[in-house]
């Protein structure tokens, strides 16, 4: 990891964990939680949704690159944040596969979302919306969505 990102990282971790006031407590050592970060929560789910940007991976220019950040970051910004407000987070990975009949791998560029939240329709809609969205502004055929059960506790 470059320094300046590491720095930006470490500042970001302290920042999370700073409060204005003592949160409320329970019984010793337990916090309480709030609707958005409850202390316990039962029903909720761990969803990760793969987005290929379209790069191939070992190919990129750094031009070529930037511009499909951007264009990343605008779709986060208009389709995803907007539906989970409370937070998600997002890791640059690379998918590889070999088509049948091919000796070569392929690799492209792709982002990964995961989230926390409940199980329940309203969020599955706005992840069948987000994906539906990816899909439209790429041409893109499919964008990938794992879902398992989640134990959750803030």
């Amino acid at each position: 990891m470059k320094k300046p990102a590491a720095h930006i990282l470490f500042a970001l971790l302290l920042s999370a964990c700073a409060t204005t006031a003592p949160l409320p407590q329970s019984a010793p050592g337990t916090l309480v939680g709030d609707a958005a970060h409850p202390d316990a929560a039962k029903n909720w789910v761990r969803t990760e949704l793969y987005f290929g940007l379209g790069v191939i991976a070992d190919e990129g220019s750094e031009a070529n690159a930037a511009a499909n950040e951007k264009r990343w970051r605008d779709f986060l910004d208009r389709e995803v944040t907007p539906r989970f407000p409370d937070g998600l987070s997002v890791f640059d990975v690379y998918g590889q596969w070999r088509t049948q009949g091919q000796n070569h791998v392929e690799r492209l560029h792709s982002k990964v979302i995961m989230l926390l939240h409940a199980d329940a329709p309203k969020q599955r809609a706005d992840l069948d919306a987000i994906r539906a969205a990816w899909k439209k502004e790429t041409g893109d055929l499919s964008v990938l969505r794992v879902t398992q059960p989640a134990e959750v506790s803030f």
